[in-house]
């Protein structure tokens, strides 16, 4: 036995990756060299019948010259040798036979080439197969049990239980399953957090579960099986199911829909990963803690999964989360939409199929008729339409367009969501290694991450599912009455809030009372991220802390007050220094407000209020 960082491991793998990288490029070069080879030999050919076509005219001319010679020589009897008895060669000939040699060279070395280019592939393939065991070996040390935190997840539900006076266990099938180590502690908070959830918000009191005719202990049960390469996790208790009436009431309140709006349960329930959403009526630290739904989403999204939610009054909850057994690999779909190249990971698609164009026009309306493939009907959309981007006219003789085959999971009614999304052209499938693509980017809904395609170009992984979604969401939205639409208070239009702090708990805090009191934050880790999006942002109000590091809130300040487009942005300083010293610092820099730590909800929005007087509840 030996001990290894986990960390060397991960950097191994990472390094295997990118040699799979280096190695798809190598066999890219080596299929080029290979059709090099194949005009050349085209060439050649084309070459040798040139020169046979040149030599019989060489000829022709000889001969014809040679009868010429023999009626001289009848003339003159002094010639010493008739051309039948000596062959002569022009020049011409000469030069003719040289570019034969020539072209024969030029065949050997052609041959000798593509003998060395199958020698080449044959050292590729091996090169391939070692390296594929490479990666599976450091997988496989990387690779965990999933029962290793069942113990966890067991107190934190009883402990839950316990602190809200209900009776709840849960129980576990397919724990011997495996997933990379790195997946299964991220992914261990967010369980956590949907097992408090499923306690504090599903599972009933003992009495009301005794009226209700259910066991007066509550089960949630977590069940784990492979999915090819993914693992899916399935979250599944007996309780009460989603309050929809209180998730409409507070996405209203929040802003997010308008209060007529027609959206029906499935989409109602989807606002519950919004962030900082919570319709608990206090903090406590048995559910989320002011930390809504939101957390688990984008954990799951950056670890390249998705999640599912199906939920039926009186009968309890579904989570579904499908994950990646290991962050170094995947297997995608390359596409082509708007010009441009995308990947999808084939653990999202169901199949692949072509849909006639004559009739595009009706499926792609929302009243349409569905697309039937195998017995299953589909809704119709175009990928370039969800990205926003104008699709590429096709061939005039091209009759069906190819589409990729989504399930998006059940609804709420049990019936299963199918979509069939169009694309320009389909690049085949490949292995890839997943990157990261960066905050900005991966903040965009419908992204999970990047990859390097051998060319080197940059191809992003799209979350079809997301978009698919938010689209069914924009549509129900834009359905309801205009006059509805613009007296609700939509997401886009609150005003912005920055919160700078270094401390990702106040951050987080802060911005689930801001969001409650409808208005849209943006948040900052330190002084020197603040500057950065201040670049791009103007906010209406900035809560700013003093010590931070890179740059402090004093820098940061000096840095606002001395920039003319956001010189006139109001701060509020919410710090713990309560010395004259800094306050004195503070007003001479042009701080408007000044607030000590620890402080109340309504002692913020007072004083927000107070700096923003037109500030919407």
């Amino acid at each position: 036995m030996a001990r290894v960082p986990v960390e060397r491991l991960d950097k191994m793998l990472n390094e295997a990756g990118e040699i799979s990288i280096y190695r798809s490029r190598i066999e890219q070069h080596y299929t080029g060299l290979q059709s090099q080879l194949n005009e050349m030999q085209q060439t050649l050919a084309r070459v040798r019948d040139q020169l046979r076509a040149m030599d019989i005219e060489t000829e022709t001319q000889i001969a014809a010259r040679g009868f010429s010679q023999s009626v001289d020589q009848e003339r003159d009897p002094n010639t010493e040798f008739d051309p039948l008895e000596m062959d002569r060669y022009s020049r011409m000939q000469e030069l003719s036979r040289a570019l034969s040699e020539s072209v024969g060279d030029l065949s050997a070395l052609r041959a000798t080439m593509d003998e060395q280019l199958s020698e080449a592939e044959t050292l590729l393939m091996q090169q391939g197969r070692v390296n594929t065991e490479v990666q599976q070996g450091l997988m496989s040390t990387l690779m965990v049990p999933f029962s290793r935190q069942t113990q966890r997840l067991e107190r934190v539900t009883a402990q839950t239980a316990r602190d809200t006076g209900k009776q709840a266990e849960v129980r576990f099938e397919g724990d011997e399953q495996e997933l990379d180590r790195n997946v299964l502690e991220r992914m261990t908070a967010p369980l956590e957090h949907l097992l408090r959830n499923s306690v504090v918000h599903g599972i009933e009191a003992p009495a009301q579960r005794r009226a209700r005719g259910k066991s007066e202990t509550g089960v949630i049960r977590v069940n784990l099986r492979r999915e090819g390469t993914q693992l899916a996790i399935e979250v599944r208790d007996d309780g009460q199911g989603l309050n929809f009436e209180a998730i409409r009431r507070t996405a209203v309140e929040r802003g997010l829909m308008a209060p007529n709006a027609k959206l029906r349960d499935s989409e109602v329930a989807m606002f519950i990963f919004e962030a900082g959403f919570s319709t608990a009526k206090e903090l406590t630290q048995s559910a989320g803690r002011g930390v809504g739904m939101d957390v688990v989403a984008s954990e799951v999204k950056q670890l390249g999964g998705t999640l599912e939610l199906t939920s039926e009054p009186g009968q309890g909850a579904r989570f579904l989360i499908r994950l990646p057994l290991t962050l170094a690999l995947s297997q995608v779909l390359l596409v082509e939409a708007g010009g441009e190249v995308y990947a999808i990971p084939l653990s999202t698609l169901e199949s692949i199929a072509r849909v006639p164009r004559d009739k595009l026009p009706e499926y792609l309306r929302d009243d349409g008729p569905r697309f039937n493939y195998g017995g299953l009907e589909y809704g119709v959309r175009r990928l370039s339409e969800l990205l926003g981007t104008p699709p590429r006219e096709a061939a005039a003789d091209t009759r069906t367009a190819p589409a990729v085959l989504i399930r998006l999971g059940e609804g709420l009614t049990g019936a299963e969501r199918r979509v069939a999304v169009i694309v320009d052209t389909l690049l085949g499938n490949r292995e890839i290694v997943s990157k990261a693509v960066g905050p900005q980017v991966s903040a965009v809904q419908g992204i999970s991450g990047g990859t390097i395609l051998p060319d080197g170009r940059v191809v992003l992984i799209l979350d079809v599912p997301a978009l698919l979604t938010n689209r069914a969401r924009r549509v129900a939205v834009a359905a309801t009455a205009k006059d509805e639409i613009e007296s609700a208070p939509l997401a886009d239009e609150r005003q912005t809030i920055m919160v700078v702090d270094d401390s990702i708990t106040i951050r987080r805090v802060t911005e689930r009372v801001l969001n409650k009191n409808g208005f849209r934050v943006i948040t900052a880790k330190d002084g020197l991220d603040a500057m950065a999006q201040l670049q791009t942002e103007t906010p209406a109000v900035i809560l700013l802390d003093i010590e931070m590091p890179r740059a402090d809130g004093f820098e940061v300040a000096a840095f606002i007050r001395n920039s003319a487009r956001i010189k006139h942005v109001p701060i509020i300083m919410i710090t713990s220094r309560s010395g004259e010293k800094h306050r004195e610092r503070a007003k001479q820099i042009g701080v408007n407000r000044y607030v000590i730590k620890p402080y109340q909800e309504e002692q913020l929005m007072g004083e927000v209020r107070g700096v923003l007087p037109g500030a919407r509840p």
